[in-house]
C-alpha cells in the first residue's frame, strides 16, 4: 500500500531514507567524525537570489527541474549563518534530494512496466 510522500510507489520513502542511511554509515566508517566549520553566511544571499529568479523563470516557461529546485535550496543553506535556520535549509535541501531520487524511482519503474495488453472486443 503507499503511505504519504511515497511518490506512488509503496515503500518510495523508506527505501530512500534506507539508502541515505546506508550512505551515512559508509561515510562515518570512511571518514569518522567530522568536525568542520559552516562556511555559510550572507555573502551568499545574491546568489540564492538568483537562483529563485531561476526557479520562478523556469517554472513561468515551463521548463522547471529539479536541478533549478535543488540548486535554489542549497543556495538558500549556503546564504544562513543562523545555526537554526540553517538547519531549517539543510532539511529542505535533503527533502528534494530524497524527493529527486523516489522520481528517477517511479520514472525508471514505468519504463521497465511492461506494457498493458491490448483491450479485445
Amino acid at each position: 500500500m503507499t503511505q504519504p510522500g511515497d511518490y506512488g510507489l509503496p515503500g518510495s520513502l523508506n527505501r530512500v531514507l534506507s539508502d541515505v542511511a546506508a550512505e551515512r554509515a559508509a561515510q562515518d566508517a570512511m571518514w569518522g567524525v567530522q568536525d568542520h566549520a559552516d562556511g555559510t553566511g550572507p555573502g551568499y544571499g545574491p546568489e540564492a537570489d538568483l537562483a529563485k529568479r531561476a526557479v520562478t523563470d523556469a517554472a513561468a516557461e515551463g521548463r522547471l527541474t529539479w536541478r533549478h529546485i535543488l540548486h535554489e535550496e542549497v543556495l538558500e543553506a549556503f546564504a544562513e549563518d543562523d545555526a537554526g535556520r540553517l538547519r531549517d535549509e539543510l532539511i529542505q535541501v535533503a527533502a528534494v534530494a530524497v524527493k529527486w531520487v523516489q522520481d528517477l524511482d517511479r520514472r525508471t519503474r514505468s519504463q521497465e512496466a511492461p506494457a498493458p495488453p491490448p483491450v479485445t472486443g
